[in-house]
């Protein structure tokens, strides 16, 4: 795709008139209108404040800058590279500092990349090749050997699962066909619902929370998603406290899965 074409479409996905982002990126909205025209050849740093005007993702980023013909602003590192050791580091203190409640941190595919030693709980009785560092979370969540049996909103938890999967139709594809056509239960509250599973602890009612690590200049970390499963009630909570706190043995390393 050429630049100014991909340009005129991240614009217009984020419903910015060309004035919006003129003002925005610091030019006029006529010097605006002759760049996604074609008229005009746009500078590597006005490459730079377009896409960081539109607010692009890093991956994003540097393929504008692909396209209009510069090299690539961000890295892409593997996450064992040396030079994300830091992060690692830091992702390793935040897992076990969400103990006792599950957490884990996963790549833009879904892929595991750590998880503290909670999620075995909601892990327990899954096929253990959906489990592990690399395998894909989203699969484990809906696939009737992971944890789909256990899930007693399934309908529900199914529609949040697949709602954010548009940027991967392939595995968004795969994973629909494994849930069955279910209405949603009575009184349900659409995506408002929290997680309800099955374990030896009794029912767990689970909210989750999200964080991204929204200042990082590397690719790979930039698109990192760390996911909190906290507890929505009290017998929630006392029930990952008996599973895994300071009693439990595999709480007490403390370790989390990943590269150091």
């Amino acid at each position: 795709m050429d630049f100014s074409r991909a340009l005129r479409e991240r614009r217009t996905r984020r419903h910015l008139s060309q004035l919006d982002l003129a003002l925005r990126a610091g030019t006029t909205q006529r010097h605006l209108s002759f760049i996604e025209s074609g008229r005009s050849v746009p500078g590597r740093n006005m490459v730079v404040r377009l896409a960081e005007s539109l607010e692009l993702p890093l991956r994003e980023r540097n393929e504008l800058l692909l396209a209009a013909g510069y090299a690539p602003a961000y890295p892409e590192s593997a996450f064992d590279d040396p030079a994300l050791a830091p992060a690692r580091t830091a992702i390793r203190h935040i897992l076990r500092g969400h103990l006792p409640y599950p957490a884990l941190v996963v790549d833009r595919g879904g892929d595991l990349i750590a998880a503290n030693t909670a999620f075995d709980l909601l892990t327990e009785g899954a096929a253990p090749r959906l489990v592990g560092e690399g395998t894909n979370v989203y699969r484990l969540a809906l696939h009737p050997d992971g944890l789909a049996p256990r899930i007693v909103n399934l309908a529900e938890w199914a529609r949040h699962i697949l709602a954010g999967l548009g940027h991967l139709e392939e595995l968004r594809a795969e994973l629909a066909g494994y849930v069955p056509d279910l209405e949603p239960s009575a009184g349900a509250l659409g995506f408002a619902v929290p997680l309800r599973l099955r374990s030896p602890y009794g029912e767990l009612r689970l909210m989750t929370t999200v964080t991204t690590f929204a200042t990082a200049v590397d690719v790979t970390l930039a698109e990192l998603k760390l996911e909190a499963f906290l507890p929505a009630d009290p017998a929630t909570a006392e029930a990952l406290l008996a599973a895994t706190g300071p009693t439990a043995p595999s709480a007490a390393a403390g370790q989390a899965p990943g590269k150091g």
